[in-house]
């Protein structure tokens, strides 16, 4: 399919010491020899004056040409590398457009990328991955993805579901012989191979789901207990006030920390407790909408009081759908030590004793071993998984059963659910929701 040139600004918007603009399109050579007028052989970098319609330099800086199909989009590609300044990149844009290219959409070399077979589905996301990552593990799992480890998988297990299906269909053909295709031992291997597989990768991709989006981590607890003292202890940095007066926080405070290569969003809260106070009550509000929808509570209790009010938050804060680790903080001034004392870790926010326990605590409830290698997989990932093994699951009932046809339907749509990861089955609404949040010029 013959598409249209399309050119963008590849670096990010600012000022910067280098600026690129990247076009792809059928045909560029015609447009590269009349921005630079000089030889540009396939994938050497040329140094040149980028030239205005009137032949006057627009900039000076390296031009890189490659031709279809050894490009990143499958089709010509050209760069230019110039200075980063916002107005020399405009001008150099709108060359572009004078030349016959129009402006890209999001995502639109990438998905060039995708649709010219130079990558798959899953492949083009890890793309966009690989620049959102929030930490140093998070790109590591990207590249795994973009490398097409993730893919293989999907892959290896369509393979199966495909010859799980040749099985049943040829079963059903064959429905008047004598032989039990359907009772067959190798097929019900081969599906409770298919559904264990089909588990496995579901496991190893929430993981990487996590590396993806992080966590939620709130600290909640009664006022005064240390949890200002503890999201600034986390932090590394003074985000949230800290005084000796209960209900200093009235409202959320957040930080954005690392714990062992996964990204954490904390958050600290108002104190828990009955108040008359109304702008007090809406901070507790809040407290309690952030509780709710916390991948991870971190219910704080102070050591050095009864635990009377401290339970009450502690059963508040376990209600929620996401875990709870129970903290016992300010042991400083109780002189325990630090660890783990039944059911709750015993740290010093002050001190920053216990602190390194505390973060082991949540990159374990994270399900990530900090040497475990992963890849990041997307919600979207996860649902089409879980779909494909609910099938599979009801696929290998049926072929108990003895009901060829709707076993075969089942595997059909375990086979369409894997294809939706890596791109085999596809709708134009999917590719649009998916490469519209990539950025401009990838």
């Amino acid at each position: 399919m013959k598409r249209d040139t399309i050119a963008a600004i590849a670096t990010p918007p600012g000022r910067g010491g280098i600026g690129i603009v990247r076009v792809s399109g059928t045909g560029l050579a015609t447009l590269v020899e009349e921005v630079v007028r000089r030889p540009t052989p396939p994938r050497h970098a040329v140094y040149a004056d980028f030239l205005d319609a009137g032949q006057t330099p627009i900039d000076t800086g390296i031009c890189l040409f490659f031709p279809t199909p050894n490009s990143f989009t499958g089709e010509d590609v050209a760069e230019f590398q110039g200075h980063g300044g916002p107005v020399v990149m405009d001008r150099l844009l709108g060359r572009m457009v004078e030349l016959g290219a129009r402006l890209a959409r999001p995502g639109e070399f990438t998905e060039r990328a995708f649709l010219n077979k130079r990558m798959d589905l899953a492949q083009a996301e890890a793309v966009a991955d690989l620049i959102d990552s929030a930490s140093r593990r998070a790109a590591q799992a990207a590249m795994r993805s973009l490398a097409g480890e993730f893919s293989a998988q999907i892959l290896a297990l369509d393979s199966r579901v495909r010859e799980a299906r040749m099985h049943v269909e040829a079963a059903i053909d064959f429905a008047e012989e004598e032989i039990d295709f359907l009772g067959d031992s190798e097929l019900k291997t081969r599906l409770e191979g298919v559904v264990t597989g089909l588990g496995d990768l579901l496991e190893e991709s929430g993981r990487g789901q996590v590396l993806r989006e992080g966590l939620d981590v709130v600290i909640a607890g009664a006022p005064n207990v240390g949890k200002s003292s503890l999201l600034n202890r986390l932090a590394a940095e003074d985000r949230a006030i800290v005084t000796a007066t209960p209900g200093t926080t009235r409202d959320a405070v957040h930080a954005e920390i690392e714990v062992q290569g996964i990204p954490v969003r904390l958050t600290d809260t108002a104190g828990l407790r009955q108040t008359s106070d109304d702008v007090e009550a809406i901070g507790i509000d809040r407290a309690h909408a952030a509780i709710a929808g916390a991948d991870l509570v971190l219910a704080v209790a102070d050591a050095t009081t009864s635990t009377v009010d401290a339970e009450a938050n502690l059963r508040e804060c376990e209600a929620a759908q996401g875990t709870t680790i129970r903290v016992l903080n300010k042991i400083d001034l109780t002189g325990e030590k630090a660890g783990q004392a039944g059911e709750a870790l015993r740290i010093s926010a002050r001190t920053g004793a216990g602190i390194d326990d505390l973060k082991r605590r949540i990159a374990e409830l994270a399900g990530i071993a900090p040497t475990e290698s992963t890849y990041l997989a997307r919600r979207r990932h996860l649902q089409a998984l879980e779909a494909a093994q609910a099938c599979a699951r009801r696929a290998l009932q049926r072929t108990g059963e003895g009901a060829g046809e709707l076993a075969a339907e089942e595997l059909r749509l375990t086979h369409e659910a894997l294809g939706t990861i890596v791109g085999t089955t596809t709708t134009d609404e999917l590719l649009g929701d998916i490469f519209s949040a990539f950025c401009i010029g990838k």
